[in-house]
């Protein structure tokens, strides 16, 4: 189906069609010099960063990172079909360029996330199929987001990370299975599968700056956007390490914190990622984020799970919902403060939607300063405020309602949904290795927060090692070898 779409809609944008190339063409003014390394970047984000921080089981690295593999690289061949009809379509065709994989991308990444509430419990086909529905119901938030709401939001906060989470609780608030909520045998993590899991988390760590930055506006836009990033993620790293050995009674580190918790300023600086927000607004907001993730993580996530139904396997709504609603309230705030006297005249470039309309006197006077200043819409800052309030809930609304529909769907019998026992267990997918069943298996489900509790008790000999996760009993772990 999708090579016949290709066929009949896709063709090279203006960049890329050698037809429009003339002796008048500039090479080096090419979209490519500027669009591709933020694609290359986002790139390793997509398929080594979260390949890794998924793959964080211990019987369950393979599923982690190949079912990455697999829904990503559908998830962006879908993305471009559903993106290029909404916003790169006309004379009858989708015009691709490397614009469109990081949109794409994005698409992707927002499907990605919300496979984290569902990780170990779904079938490969239930992927494809989730990626094939939430792909649709994005583009049309994206869509009413940006031709209808215009908001300020160049790290996605809103529109990537709050609409993954919300439509990733509301499939596996379907999905709801009772029996995890005691624990699982194969629900426990590993030495190994740990160090992998926070090699995925630095390759995130260290691009992330590259996916909040890549559609701001070229020039100082994005120069704030990149020192921004990087301020927010290095003040949530320092707290979640301060902050992991002050809640846990040991006062030791938890692996789940630093694989999770870290990143949390990424995502709480990124709808104001590209304003004078000042730098110690960001570090300010890399600590308020993660302090809300990590709380959430170790009380939020159990609440949900045993109270409201959602069995939120890697904390999404910890690390882009709350950050998401948290991203949300500081874009507000920087927008109602924002003024000429702190930005200029490229206020109007930062916020172009407060431009002055077309034929207003004060367009002219400004494009005298900003050659190139396009008309605007007119909007006073508290009317930009209230669209954004509105886009954050109709996203919200949208997400959520079509996890459920999706998760209905997801519950059908001859999609390979794995049973109670399979979950988190590599086996019944993959031709496993030999030494797979020599991976310790916990034997009581007695053990819970099994992502949070990822503090051992190590017993070391002359032949063999044994990791066992922290929990009340301990679990009597079975080896061979």
């Amino acid at each position: 189906m999708i090579i016949v779409l290709y066929t009949v809609f896709v063709t090279y944008d203006d960049h890329t069609n050698a037809l429009l190339q003339t002796n008048m063409t500039k090479p080096m003014e090419n979209a490519v010099y500027q669009d591709y390394p933020f694609f290359a970047d986002i790139q390793v984000m997509i398929f080594i960063g979260f390949g890794c921080l998924l793959s964080f089981f211990q019987r369950y690295g393979f599923g982690g990172m190949v079912f990455n593999f697999l829904t990503a690289t559908f998830a962006i061949q879908w993305a471009i079909l559903i993106q290029g009809f909404f916003h790169f379509y006309y004379d009858g065709k989708i015009h691709l360029g490397v614009i469109n994989l990081i949109n794409a991308e994005f698409a992707c990444a927002v499907v990605l996330i919300s496979f984290g509430a569902v990780l170990g419990k779904t079938s490969p086909v239930q992927l494809l199929v989730m990626a094939l529905l939430e792909v649709p119901v994005f583009g049309v938030a994206e869509w009413i987001v940006v031709k209808y709401l215009k908001i300020n939001d160049a790290g996605g906060s809103i529109l990537i990370h709050v609409f993954a989470c919300y439509f990733g609780l509301g499939v596996t608030f379907i999905l709801y299975r009772p029996i995890l909520n005691d624990g699982h045998s194969k629900e426990c993590t590993s030495y190994q599968s740990d160090m992998l899991s926070v090699l995925g988390t630095l390759f995130l760590w260290v691009f992330w700056p590259s996916f909040n930055c890549a559609l701001t506006l070229r020039g100082d836009d994005q120069h704030r956007a990149i020192l921004h990033t990087f301020i927010g993620l290095s003040a949530s790293t320092l707290t979640a390490f301060a902050l992991s050995a002050m809640l846990n009674k040991n006062g030791k580190l938890s692996m789940a914190d630093v694989q999770n918790v870290t990143l949390a300023g990424g995502v709480t600086v990124g709808a104001s990622v590209d304003m004078m927000i000042t730098p110690a607004a960001a570090y300010a907001l890399g600590m308020l984020g993660c302090t809300a993730c990590m709380l959430g993580y170790k009380y939020l996530s159990p609440f949900l799970a045993r109270r409201l139904r959602v069995q939120d396997q890697c904390g999404i709504h910890n690390l882009h919902g709350l950050t998401g609603l948290i991203s949300t309230v500081a874009a507000i705030c920087a927008i109602l403060w924002a003024s000429e006297e702190t930005y200029g005249p490229s206020l109007y470039e930062t916020f172009s939607y407060r431009a002055p309309q077309k034929g207003d006197p004060q367009l002219a006077e400004l494009q005298e300063l900003i050659p190139g200043l396009k008309a605007g819409l007119g909007r006073t800052a508290k009317e930009q405020a209230l669209y954004q309030l509105a886009a954050l809930g109709s996203t919200i609304a949208l997400a959520a309602v079509g996890g459920m529909l999706t998760g209905l769907l997801l519950k059908l019998p001859y999609l390979a949904s794995p049973s109670d026992a399979f979950c988190f267990d590599d086996e019944l997918f993959f031709n496993v290795p030999a030494d797979y069943n020599q991976a310790p298996v916990a034997q009581d489900l007695g053990c819970t927060e099994t992502q949070d509790k990822q503090q051992r008790s190590r017993f070391r000999g002359d032949v063999l090692r044994k990791y066992t996760q922290e929990c009340r009993p301990f679990s009597k772990l079975v080896t061979n070898g």
